[in-house]
């Protein structure tokens, strides 16, 4: 082949031979082919306007989940860190009165240890059943008070997050 007839290409078929300012000079070599140019319309004001809407109401509803999951979220690091808290308590409660318990065994044997008759240490026996029973009674009712407190504390949160979802899907 010559020089003159590598020049004397055609181009393809289809292909235009005139460059548009939005063909190759723009940096798109498929625009210069008619199978890919687009034609020129119009969108219509209600199509743009619809979008416009539903791509508000889509972020509308995005900041709401947004919102609920992160409220969600407070909620339960309140809970746990009550619940947290609530344990630590109810522990040393516990803790405090396995002592107080301990203490008066120690000092309820020292007293047998150092009794000097049979009816002494059934004395010391029978006092020792009774303040052990109304002081387990006490204790008992103690704790149970405490984890009722507790438990209370901790519904608290679910309970505020629960109505006040109530009232905004009422309001919704």
């Amino acid at each position: 082949m010559t020089d003159a007839a590598t020049t004397a290409k055609t181009a393809p078929k289809g292909r235009t031979t005139k460059s548009t300012k939005t063909g190759a000079a723009a940096g798109n070599p498929f625009m210069d082919f008619e199978a890919f140019a687009m034609p020129s319309m119009e969108v219509p004001d209600s199509v743009r306007e619809a979008t416009e809407k539903g791509i508000s109401q889509a972020r509308d509803a995005y900041d709401k989940v947004k919102s609920a999951a992160e409220e969600a979220t407070d909620m339960m690091e309140d809970s746990f860190e009550t619940s947290r808290q609530g344990a630590v308590e109810f522990n040393h409660k516990a803790v405090d009165l396995a002592k107080t318990n301990t203490d008066a065994t120690f000092s309820f044997w020292k007293d047998v240890v150092s009794a000097k008759s049979v009816a002494e240490v059934i004395e010391l026996q029978s006092s020792f059943a009774r303040q052990q029973f109304d002081a387990l009674t006490s204790q008992a009712k103690d704790m149970q008070e405490f984890a009722t407190k507790l438990s209370t504390e901790l519904g608290a949160p679910v309970k505020s997050a629960v109505d006040k979802a109530t009232k905004e899907f009422k309001v919704a």
